[in-house]
């Protein structure tokens, strides 16, 4: 299913109102905004992903003129959801963190809240080492806390497990960077206090679900800003994690469910998840805690058959994670149709240029182009086309610069359609990770009918499974045509967990450049990017390349890109012509 757009609109239905906040204030920038002299004024967002598409719902209630220009034949950006085996299933970004109100907020303001779905569980594991392994709950992003927990777990050799003791021996600035060097690797900071294995074998496989970068090219600070902030107060990295973490259960405690198992128990503590209050470290939770503690920019702001979802409850906390009953794919068509915006699809806009007074954008290609102005430009993209529109506009080329550095990771998703049948016993965990180190060629896989029970409710009795491939540097196996990416993963499925035979049905979506890469030096990077755009009168960036990929922190980002364009545009109309 491709989102549709249509004129604008078409098929709207009165949003939910976001409450009484003032306009501007985190949360409700575009509440309560008719009537206040900003009628007849406009607005251009260049980019229909989901922070562009936001930032016009936020604009809805300005009383301007908002176009949206998108550059592709569909809105969505990373968020788009089709039929495979006859189930809908999103082919990118499939769950969002719930623990974050921007996200949740969004879609209750859209009115579909009602379609909100609990995951079955959270819990996985990593194929490392010739079995499928369970992840040690005592770890923050694979940083672990407690190395008893670690040893069990088997996930490194022995060596390896010995020079990660040596983080609570080695002197306290052991891995640090040297005097006011500032931002270092995750390779370095971690490596350089644990050893090697545990960046290849817990840290990089679960970074690598969020970035599909590498760890010695990632920032700790910008990454893991939750921990790059604790550290300095502990002698031992280890010790930093402890403090992230929830108490230890008391000694003599009853096991975790399925501690120490391999194949088939992988949803250890996900009954402790959803009656305990307590999250197990299970990669998602894990991967959620990471992008709660990223950067925020809006005062306060940043990607088989289960039980039935439990309603949440004074027992019952929310959810770390959420989706949609028709997937998140289905955000997008609904922002557009609530947002009253014009939506213009296969817009590429080529020349950005600022006159008096405003903006023109140059649209479509040299040969029959077209013009836009507008009061005020947002623009929604990744960030090299952003850096290739700022170049062109006076004053603006040290922001053109910071964009520019900032690179992109290709990556695939396969989702296969599996009969029950396949499996030698049902899968009973959300998924399971995989180091680049053991040469595989997927990355990760999702069982997307036991993580969303839901999606496994129909009458066709068959298994989902999402497969990634493909990571920074590793864009080789990209090149492999879809058959051949499907027997790729059909083959690793089958080493790892024993499935029999072929999928019935199955789809590869491609994401060339899709995910940016929080390199050393990142968050220098975004403040000189941000120092130079708020340069420019009524220009304003927003999207994942700033502050956070999740879906949450693009939102807030597109919160924080219309906060600023209405201030402009009120202090530009207070002072008139």
């Amino acid at each position: 299913m491709t989102p549709a757009s249509g004129p604008p609109g078409a098929g709207q239905q009165e949003p939910a109102q976001p409450g009484s906040g003032q306009p501007g204030q985190p949360g409700q920038p575009g509440n309560g905004l008719r009537g206040n002299g900003l009628r007849g004024r406009s607005v251009a967002i260049v980019g229909g992903g989901i922070a562009g598409l936001t930032a016009a719902f936020l604009l809805r209630d300005a009383g301007m003129t908002v176009t949206v220009l998108e550059g592709s034949p569909r809105i969505g950006g990373k968020l788009a959801v089709s039929q495979v085996g006859g189930i809908e299933v999103d082919s990118g970004a499939e769950a969002l963190l719930a623990r974050r109100e921007e996200g949740v907020g969004l879609i209750a303001d859209l009115g579909l809240s009602g379609d909100l779905q609990r995951p079955g569980t959270t819990a996985a594991g990593i194929w490392t080492r010739g079995e499928v392994r369970p992840l040690p709950r005592r770890q923050f992003m694979g940083v672990p806390a407690d190395f008893g927990e670690l040893a069990a777990a088997g996930l490194l050799s022995a060596e390896g497990l010995a020079r990660a003791r040596q983080d609570a021996e080695l002197p306290a600035e052991a891995g640090a960077p040297p005097g006011d060097a500032g931002d270092t690797s995750v390779a370095e900071r971690v490596g350089g206090r644990l050893g090697a294995e545990v960046v290849d074998r817990l840290v990089e496989p679960l970074l690598g679900g969020v970035y599909a970068g590498r760890c010695d090219d990632l920032s700790f600070q910008a990454t893991l800003p939750a921990l790059a902030a604790a550290a300095p107060r502990f002698r031992s990295l280890s010790e930093a994690v402890t403090s992230l973490l929830p108490p230890a259960p008391a000694r003599g405690a009853a096991p975790a469910r399925g501690a120490g198992a391999t194949r088939g128990a992988w949803d250890a503590g996900a009954g402790q998840d959803a009656a305990g209050g307590r999250d197990p470290a299970t990669p998602d939770v894990m991967v959620g805690h990471l992008l709660s503690s990223q950067r925020q920019q809006v005062p306060n702001h940043d990607t088989g058959q289960g039980g039935e979802p439990q309603a949440a409850s004074a027992a019952a906390p929310p959810p770390v994670f959420t989706t949609l009953t028709g997937g998140l794919g289905a955000m997008p068509p609904s922002l557009a149709a609530a947002s009253g915006a014009v939506i213009r699809t296969s817009a590429m806009v080529r020349e950005l240029t600022r006159r008096p007074g405003g903006w023109r954008l140059t649209v479509g290609s040299a040969h029959a182009p077209q013009w836009l102005s507008a009061d005020a430009v947002i623009l929604a993209l990744p960030a090299r086309p952003a850096g290739r529109l700022l170049a062109g506009v006076v004053g603006a080329s040290p922001a053109a610069a910071a964009l520019a550095e900032i690179s992109y990771a290709s990556m695939a998703v396969i989702t296969l359609a599996y009969p029950a049948t396949a499996f030698p016993a049902p899968p009973s965990g959300s998924g399971f990770l995989v180091p680049a180190v053991d040469g595989h060629a997927i990355k990760a896989v999702t069982f997307s009918t036991v993580k969303w029970p839901h999606l496994g409710r129909g009458p066709s009795g068959l298994h989902i499974v999402r497969c990634s491939v493909g990571r920074l540097g590793d864009e080789a196996i990209l090149q492999c045509d879809d058959s051949e990416l499907v027997q790729l993963a059909v083959a690793d499925l089958a080493t790892a967990v024993g499935v029999r035979g072929g999928p019935v049905d199955s789809r590869v979506t491609r994401w060339g450049g899709g995910l940016p890469q929080y390199s050393v030096g990142h968050l220098d990077r975004v403040a000189r990017i941000r120092a130079g755009v708020a340069a420019q009168p009524g220009l304003a960036v927003c999207g994942a390349a700033y502050d956070g990929v999740g879906i949450p922190a693009c939102i807030a980002s597109a919160r924080l890109a219309v906060s600023q364009v209405l201030s402009y545009l009120r202090a530009d109309q207070a002072v008139g012509p």
